[in-house]
Protein backbone atom coordinates (compact mmCIF):
# COMPACT_ATOMS: atom_id res chain seq x y z
CA UNK A 1 0.00 0.00 0.00
CA UNK A 2 2.57 2.63 0.92
CA UNK A 3 5.72 3.51 -1.60
CA UNK A 4 8.73 4.65 0.39
CA UNK A 5 9.83 6.91 -2.07
CA UNK A 6 6.97 9.36 -1.39
CA UNK A 7 8.46 9.89 1.98
CA UNK A 8 11.73 10.82 -0.28
CA UNK A 9 13.01 14.54 0.39
CA UNK A 10 13.42 14.65 -3.05
CA UNK A 11 10.15 13.63 -4.04
CA UNK A 12 8.50 16.61 -2.65
CA UNK A 13 8.44 19.40 -5.53
CA UNK A 14 9.77 22.98 -5.28
CA UNK A 15 6.29 24.44 -5.62
CA UNK A 16 5.43 22.26 -2.26
CA UNK A 17 8.28 23.37 -0.74
CA UNK A 18 8.10 26.99 -1.36
CA UNK A 19 4.55 26.97 -0.23
CA UNK A 20 5.02 25.32 3.03
CA UNK A 21 7.57 27.81 4.05
CA UNK A 22 5.07 30.35 3.43
CA UNK A 23 2.72 28.79 5.30
CA UNK A 24 5.13 28.66 8.09
CA UNK A 25 6.21 31.96 8.11
CA UNK A 26 2.91 33.66 7.76
CA UNK A 27 1.63 31.68 11.06
CA UNK A 28 4.72 32.58 12.72
CA UNK A 29 3.83 35.79 12.38
CA UNK A 30 0.22 35.73 13.63
CA UNK A 31 -1.06 35.67 17.28
CA UNK A 32 -1.08 31.58 18.48
CA UNK A 33 -4.95 31.07 17.62
CA UNK A 34 -4.91 28.71 20.88
CA UNK A 35 -3.86 32.06 22.79
CA UNK A 36 -7.57 33.34 22.27
CA UNK A 37 -11.36 32.24 22.32
CA UNK A 38 -12.40 30.22 19.75
CA UNK A 39 -14.90 32.67 18.40
CA UNK A 40 -12.24 35.43 17.63
CA UNK A 41 -10.72 32.52 15.82
CA UNK A 42 -13.84 31.53 13.57
CA UNK A 43 -14.39 35.07 12.95
CA UNK A 44 -10.44 35.68 12.04
CA UNK A 45 -10.87 32.60 9.64
CA UNK A 46 -13.86 33.95 8.00
CA UNK A 47 -11.76 37.05 6.88
CA UNK A 48 -9.36 35.43 5.30
CA UNK A 49 -6.50 35.68 8.78
CA UNK A 50 -6.49 31.94 9.03
CA UNK A 51 -3.85 29.43 7.61
CA UNK A 52 -6.37 28.31 4.91
CA UNK A 53 -6.49 31.06 1.91
CA UNK A 54 -10.78 31.93 1.41
CA UNK A 55 -12.70 30.15 -1.23
CA UNK A 56 -15.48 31.73 -2.78
CA UNK A 57 -18.89 30.68 -2.01
CA UNK A 58 -20.95 28.76 -4.43
CA UNK A 59 -23.98 30.42 -6.71
CA UNK A 60 -25.76 27.07 -6.15
CA UNK A 61 -25.40 26.40 -2.70
CA UNK A 62 -28.49 26.78 -0.62
CA UNK A 63 -29.07 25.85 2.49
CA UNK A 64 -32.41 24.17 4.59
CA UNK A 65 -32.63 23.48 8.35
CA UNK A 66 -33.66 19.64 9.43
CA UNK A 67 -34.79 18.40 12.74
CA UNK A 68 -31.44 17.61 15.08
CA UNK A 69 -31.50 16.37 18.25
CA UNK A 70 -30.79 19.87 20.08
CA UNK A 71 -32.57 21.79 17.52
CA UNK A 72 -32.26 22.73 13.73
CA UNK A 73 -29.47 21.80 11.88
CA UNK A 74 -28.73 23.70 8.82
CA UNK A 75 -27.34 21.49 5.80
CA UNK A 76 -25.72 23.56 2.79
CA UNK A 77 -26.63 21.92 -0.30
CA UNK A 78 -25.42 21.78 -3.85
CA UNK A 79 -26.84 19.98 -6.72
CA UNK A 80 -26.68 19.26 -9.87
CA UNK A 81 -29.68 18.56 -12.70
CA UNK A 82 -30.67 14.78 -12.12
CA UNK A 83 -27.84 14.26 -9.82
CA UNK A 84 -25.83 10.32 -10.25
CA UNK A 85 -25.13 10.38 -6.34
CA UNK A 86 -25.17 11.89 -3.24
CA UNK A 87 -22.24 13.34 -0.73
CA UNK A 88 -22.56 13.95 2.45
CA UNK A 89 -19.53 16.19 3.37
CA UNK A 90 -18.54 17.01 6.96
CA UNK A 91 -16.22 19.69 7.62
CA UNK A 92 -13.07 20.20 9.27
CA UNK A 93 -11.58 22.61 11.93
CA UNK A 94 -10.95 20.58 14.92
CA UNK A 95 -14.55 20.04 16.28
CA UNK A 96 -13.90 23.79 17.38
CA UNK A 97 -13.58 25.76 14.08
CA UNK A 98 -15.02 25.53 10.76
CA UNK A 99 -18.37 25.88 9.09
CA UNK A 100 -20.33 24.18 5.85
CA UNK A 101 -19.83 26.93 3.29
CA UNK A 102 -15.73 27.05 4.09
CA UNK A 103 -15.06 24.72 0.75
CA UNK A 104 -17.78 25.14 -1.76
CA UNK A 105 -15.35 24.55 -4.82
CA UNK A 106 -14.76 21.38 -3.63
CA UNK A 107 -18.69 20.50 -3.34
CA UNK A 108 -19.15 22.35 -6.56
CA UNK A 109 -16.40 20.30 -8.15
CA UNK A 110 -18.06 16.91 -7.17
CA UNK A 111 -21.10 18.35 -8.47
CA UNK A 112 -20.29 18.75 -11.61
CA UNK A 113 -17.37 16.53 -12.48
CA UNK A 114 -19.42 13.24 -10.01
CA UNK A 115 -22.91 14.42 -10.59
CA UNK A 116 -23.32 14.51 -7.04
CA UNK A 117 -25.71 16.04 -4.95
CA UNK A 118 -23.31 17.49 -1.95
CA UNK A 119 -24.57 17.86 1.73
CA UNK A 120 -22.45 19.50 4.08
CA UNK A 121 -23.38 19.56 7.95
CA UNK A 122 -23.51 22.40 9.72
CA UNK A 123 -22.67 20.90 13.27
CA UNK A 124 -22.34 22.46 16.37
CA UNK A 125 -18.81 23.00 17.27
CA UNK A 126 -16.41 22.38 20.78
CA UNK A 127 -15.88 23.73 23.29
CA UNK A 128 -19.15 24.96 23.44
CA UNK A 129 -20.99 21.98 22.50
CA UNK A 130 -18.16 19.13 23.01
CA UNK A 131 -18.70 15.63 22.45
CA UNK A 132 -21.13 14.00 21.48
CA UNK A 133 -23.07 17.06 20.24
CA UNK A 134 -21.22 17.13 16.84
CA UNK A 135 -21.50 13.48 16.21
CA UNK A 136 -25.26 13.26 17.21
CA UNK A 137 -26.10 16.07 14.62
CA UNK A 138 -23.86 14.19 11.65
CA UNK A 139 -25.74 11.05 13.28
CA UNK A 140 -28.97 13.00 12.02
CA UNK A 141 -28.20 14.26 9.00
CA UNK A 142 -27.33 10.99 7.75
CA UNK A 143 -30.27 9.78 8.81
CA UNK A 144 -31.71 12.36 7.14
CA UNK A 145 -30.30 11.93 3.72
CA UNK A 146 -31.07 7.97 3.80
CA UNK A 147 -34.63 8.87 4.36
CA UNK A 148 -35.07 11.59 1.89
CA UNK A 149 -32.46 11.24 -0.75
CA UNK A 150 -34.08 9.14 -3.35
CA UNK A 151 -37.66 11.71 -3.31
CA UNK A 152 -35.17 14.72 -3.09
CA UNK A 153 -32.17 13.73 -5.29
CA UNK A 154 -34.07 11.02 -7.10
CA UNK A 155 -30.97 8.30 -6.49
CA UNK A 156 -30.07 5.82 -3.81
CA UNK A 157 -26.40 6.03 -4.17
CA UNK A 158 -24.86 7.48 -0.83
CA UNK A 159 -21.50 8.38 -0.79
CA UNK A 160 -19.26 10.02 2.77
CA UNK A 161 -16.67 12.35 3.55
CA UNK A 162 -14.37 14.97 4.67
CA UNK A 163 -11.42 16.44 5.84
CA UNK A 164 -9.36 16.66 9.22
CA UNK A 165 -12.11 16.52 12.09
CA UNK A 166 -14.72 15.94 9.26
CA UNK A 167 -12.79 12.83 7.98
CA UNK A 168 -13.19 11.54 11.69
CA UNK A 169 -16.81 12.84 12.33
CA UNK A 170 -17.39 10.68 8.90
CA UNK A 171 -15.63 7.56 9.93
CA UNK A 172 -17.31 7.31 13.16
CA UNK A 173 -20.64 8.40 11.53
CA UNK A 174 -20.24 5.32 9.23
CA UNK A 175 -19.82 3.22 12.79
CA UNK A 176 -23.01 5.25 14.24
CA UNK A 177 -24.91 3.61 11.60
CA UNK A 178 -24.09 0.13 11.35
CA UNK A 179 -23.63 -0.03 15.34
CA UNK A 180 -27.14 1.24 15.85
CA UNK A 181 -29.36 1.55 13.40
CA UNK A 182 -27.96 -1.46 11.07
CA UNK A 183 -27.29 0.22 8.41
CA UNK A 184 -25.35 0.11 5.68
CA UNK A 185 -25.74 2.72 3.32
CA UNK A 186 -22.21 4.10 1.87
CA UNK A 187 -20.91 3.32 -1.63
CA UNK A 188 -17.81 5.03 -0.57
CA UNK A 189 -15.88 7.32 2.15
CA UNK A 190 -13.57 10.01 1.28
CA UNK A 191 -11.29 10.63 3.99
CA UNK A 192 -8.91 13.05 4.12
CA UNK A 193 -6.11 13.65 6.70
CA UNK A 194 -8.33 12.38 9.20
CA UNK A 195 -7.90 12.50 13.20
CA UNK A 196 -8.83 9.12 14.06
CA UNK A 197 -7.24 8.52 17.77
CA UNK A 198 -7.61 10.97 20.24
CA UNK A 199 -4.87 10.18 22.46
CA UNK A 200 -3.08 11.49 19.72
CA UNK A 201 -0.23 9.23 17.22
CA UNK A 202 3.23 8.93 17.58
CA UNK A 203 3.69 11.75 14.01
CA UNK A 204 1.34 14.49 16.33
CA UNK A 205 3.03 14.31 20.11
CA UNK A 206 6.47 14.55 17.94
CA UNK A 207 5.95 17.07 15.85
CA UNK A 208 6.68 19.96 17.84
CA UNK A 209 5.87 23.61 17.65
CA UNK A 210 6.21 24.22 14.13
CA UNK A 211 2.56 25.22 12.56
CA UNK A 212 2.77 24.10 9.47
CA UNK A 213 -1.28 24.24 9.56
CA UNK A 214 -0.86 22.93 12.90
CA UNK A 215 1.52 22.11 15.30
CA UNK A 216 1.29 19.18 18.32
CA UNK A 217 -0.51 21.77 21.01
CA UNK A 218 -2.86 22.79 18.32
CA UNK A 219 -4.24 19.31 18.16
CA UNK A 220 -3.83 18.84 21.97
CA UNK A 221 -6.19 21.69 22.61
CA UNK A 222 -8.78 20.67 19.85
CA UNK A 223 -9.07 17.11 21.38
CA UNK A 224 -9.30 18.86 24.72
CA UNK A 225 -12.22 21.16 23.64
CA UNK A 226 -13.95 18.19 22.34
CA UNK A 227 -13.22 15.13 24.56
CA UNK A 228 -11.64 16.75 27.89
CA UNK A 229 -14.45 15.46 29.70
CA UNK A 230 -14.26 11.88 28.53
CA UNK A 231 -11.88 9.22 30.37
CA UNK A 232 -11.57 6.63 28.18
CA UNK A 233 -10.35 8.40 24.57
CA UNK A 234 -9.90 4.58 23.11
CA UNK A 235 -13.86 4.36 22.94
CA UNK A 236 -14.85 3.78 19.40
CA UNK A 237 -17.12 6.58 19.28
CA UNK A 238 -14.44 9.07 20.53
CA UNK A 239 -11.20 7.14 18.13
CA UNK A 240 -12.55 4.96 15.56
CA UNK A 241 -8.84 3.59 15.23
CA UNK A 242 -9.72 1.56 18.14
CA UNK A 243 -13.22 0.70 16.30
CA UNK A 244 -14.19 -3.18 15.24
CA UNK A 245 -13.84 -2.31 11.05
CA UNK A 246 -15.73 -4.89 9.48
CA UNK A 247 -17.92 -4.84 6.91
CA UNK A 248 -17.29 -1.21 6.46
CA UNK A 249 -17.35 0.61 2.94
CA UNK A 250 -14.59 1.34 0.05
CA UNK A 251 -12.20 3.99 1.54
CA UNK A 252 -10.16 6.82 0.24
CA UNK A 253 -7.41 7.27 2.55
CA UNK A 254 -5.20 10.80 1.54
CA UNK A 255 -2.63 12.53 3.36
CA UNK A 256 0.49 14.75 3.31
CA UNK A 257 3.90 13.34 4.27
CA UNK A 258 4.65 16.06 6.04
CA UNK A 259 0.96 16.05 7.79
CA UNK A 260 1.21 15.94 11.63
CA UNK A 261 -1.74 13.38 11.11
CA UNK A 262 0.19 11.27 9.09
CA UNK A 263 0.42 8.00 11.43
CA UNK A 264 -3.45 8.48 11.88
CA UNK A 265 -4.21 7.90 8.43
CA UNK A 266 -1.11 5.64 7.78
CA UNK A 267 -2.46 3.43 10.85
CA UNK A 268 -6.47 3.43 10.20
CA UNK A 269 -6.11 2.50 6.17
CA UNK A 270 -3.98 -0.11 7.82
CA UNK A 271 -7.15 -1.65 9.98
CA UNK A 272 -9.20 -0.47 7.43
CA UNK A 273 -7.88 -2.98 5.21
CA UNK A 274 -6.82 -5.55 7.30
CA UNK A 275 -10.83 -5.77 8.27
CA UNK A 276 -11.59 -6.77 4.74
CA UNK A 277 -12.85 -4.10 3.43
CA UNK A 278 -11.64 -2.17 -0.04
CA UNK A 279 -8.85 0.42 0.73
CA UNK A 280 -7.28 2.97 -1.34
CA UNK A 281 -4.44 5.09 0.65
CA UNK A 282 -2.70 8.17 -1.63
CA UNK A 283 -0.26 9.77 0.51
CA UNK A 284 1.33 12.90 -0.77
CA UNK A 285 5.05 13.89 -1.37
CA UNK A 286 5.33 17.40 1.21
CA UNK A 287 1.80 17.96 1.26
CA UNK A 288 0.81 20.08 4.50
CA UNK A 289 -2.52 19.32 6.81
CA UNK A 290 -5.48 19.16 4.12
CA UNK A 291 -3.31 20.85 1.42
CA UNK A 292 -5.93 21.06 -1.28
CA UNK A 293 -6.92 24.03 0.57
CA UNK A 294 -4.23 25.50 -1.30
CA UNK A 295 -3.63 25.67 -5.44
CA UNK A 296 -1.11 23.90 -6.10
CA UNK A 297 0.20 20.71 -8.78
CA UNK A 298 -0.47 18.52 -6.02
CA UNK A 299 -3.87 19.87 -5.37
CA UNK A 300 -5.18 18.78 -8.48
CA UNK A 301 -3.66 15.37 -8.51
CA UNK A 302 -5.44 14.65 -5.30
CA UNK A 303 -8.52 15.85 -6.17
CA UNK A 304 -8.50 14.30 -9.14
CA UNK A 305 -7.79 11.15 -7.23
CA UNK A 306 -10.71 11.31 -5.35
CA UNK A 307 -12.93 12.18 -9.03
CA UNK A 308 -11.97 8.98 -9.82
CA UNK A 309 -12.44 6.83 -6.81
CA UNK A 310 -16.02 8.16 -6.24
CA UNK A 311 -16.68 7.45 -9.97
CA UNK A 312 -14.93 4.07 -9.87
CA UNK A 313 -18.06 3.04 -7.17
Amino acid sequence: MIDPAVFDPSAISDEIRAQNAEIVAKLAALPDPMSVPPALVRERRRQGLGPFPLMPLSSKARTIAIDGPAGPIPLRIIAPENPRGVYLHIHGGGWTWGTADEQDPWLDRLADRCGLAVVSVEYRLAPENPYPAPLDDCEAAALWVIREMESRFGTSRLFIGGESAGAHLSAVTILRLRDKHGLKPFRGANLFAGCYDLRLTPSVRHWGPERLILNTNDVRVFAENFVGHVGDRTDPDISPLHADLNGLPPALFSVGTKDMLLDDTLFMASRWAAAGNTTELAVWPGGCHVFIRFDSVLSEQALARIDGFIEGL
